[in-house]
C-alpha cells in the first residue's frame, strides 16, 4: 500500500501539466467565447518567446495579443476574422502554422535547403578527403638545407630522413639508401 502511495505521489509530481498563462482577469464570462479565445490563441506565436503560443506565454506582448483576440470576440468577429486581424497587424510570423505562399517559401524550404546543402558538404568532405585532400597537394618535400638542420635537432648522422622516420627501415619501399 505504501508503495502504491508512493508512486501515485511521484506520478503527481514529476507530471508535466500543461502552461497556460492566461490570467484570471482575461478569462470570459462567456464559456464558449472563452473556449474559442483559447483555439484561436494556441494557433497563435507569441513574438517574443517565437516557439511558444499566446495561450503558453507569461509575455506581455502575448497578453496584449489575448486581449486583442477577446475584443474582437466579443465584438462578434468570426475566428477567421480575428486570425485576419492579427495576421495584418504582425504578419504571417504571428501565426505558429503559417500557409504556404511566396512569401512563406524559405520557412517551408529553408529547412531543406540546409539539410541538402550540411549532406552536399559532407559528401564533398569526404570525397576530397579519400582523394588525398588538400594535405596532400600542398605540402611540398624538405629542402637539403631543412633537412640538414632536421637531422641536427633529432641528432640523427645520417644524411638523409627520408618520410619521416628517424633511422629505421630504409629499404627499397623506404626510398633511401642507407650505407
Amino acid at each position: 500500500m505504501r508503495a502504491l502511495a508512493a508512486l501515485l505521489l511521484a506520478w503527481a509530481v514529476f507530471t508535466p501539466l500543461p502552461a497556460v498563462a492566461v490570467n484570471p482577469d482575461e478569462v470570459l464570462a462567456d464559456p464558449v467565447l472563452e473556449l474559442r479565445a483559447r483555439e484561436i490563441s494556441k494557433n497563435l506565436r507569441c513574438l517574443v518567446c517565437q516557439n511558444q503560443s499566446i495561450d503558453d506565454s507569461d509575455a506581455d506582448l502575448a497578453k496584449d495579443l489575448r486581449l486583442i483576440v477577446r475584443e474582437r470576440l466579443i465584438a462578434g468577429d468570426s475566428d477567421d476574422d480575428v486570425i485576419e486581424h492579427v495576421v495584418a497587424r504582425y504578419g504571417d510570423f504571428v501565426l505558429l502554422k503559417p500557409p504556404f505562399k511566396g512569401a512563406t517559401v524559405m520557412l517551408w524550404a529553408g529547412p531543406a535547403l540546409f539539410g541538402v546543402a550540411g549532406l552536399l558538404a559532407i559528401v564533398f568532405f569526404f570525397r576530397r578527403h579519400r582523394q588525398g585532400g588538400i594535405a596532400a597537394s600542398v605540402v611540398a618535400p624538405l629542402s637539403d638545407k631543412e633537412r640538414a638542420r632536421l637531422n641536427q635537432l633529432l641528432g640523427d648522422d645520417s644524411d638523409e630522413i627520408s618520410g619521416g622516420d628517424r633511422g629505421g627501415d630504409s629499404g627499397p619501399d623506404r626510398g633511401g639508401d642507407r650505407s
